[in-house]
């Protein structure tokens, strides 16, 4: 029983940890990210074995985190609270040409990254040339451009 409450534990953690972190940091990882990642999985995967390092307890830690993430993904699927909890919404950071200052500094956004995103997804030039930018849930800006007839 100690492996599932050391797996639940660590689970909850991380996922604690993830959402604190904020989208944006999961949509492009840096070196640095990935060392981090890297760090961390080692430092947790000490935490769930312990000292007991078999093949049975190997599996079984495995098989929590596996059954821990299906029900979370049940839980955010099945009630809309606890997916607004669980894997936050859209973040609207620029509607109608208005930039959201506010959201895009929450987010550690710079208008670069959105003006990067607009040439790479929909060929635009310039700022004004973008009606609306959402972060999305995976962290990912998408685009809206406007039309010829928008300006």
């Amino acid at each position: 029983m100690e492996p599932v409450l050391r797996a639940v534990g660590c689970y909850l953690l991380l996922l604690l940890v993830v959402r604190l972190s904020g989208k944006r940091g999961l949509a492009r990882v840096t070196i640095f990210d990935f060392v981090l990642l890297l760090l961390i999985s080692q430092a947790v995967g000490q935490a769930l074995i312990g000292n007991d390092s078999s093949l049975t307890t190997a599996a079984i830690i495995t098989i929590t985190l596996v059954v821990v993430n299906r029900v979370n993904d049940w839980a955010a699927h099945r009630w809309a609270d606890a997916s607004h909890v669980l894997e936050d919404a859209p973040l609207v950071l620029i509607e109608d040409g208005h930039i959201h200052e506010d959201r895009l500094r929450k987010m550690q956004i710079r208008l670069d990254d959105i003006l990067e995103n607009g040439r790479l997804e929909e060929g635009v030039e310039r700022l004004d040339q973008i009606k609306h930018a959402v972060l999305e849930r995976s962290g990912a800006i998408s685009i809206i451009a406007r039309d010829g007839d928008d300006s």
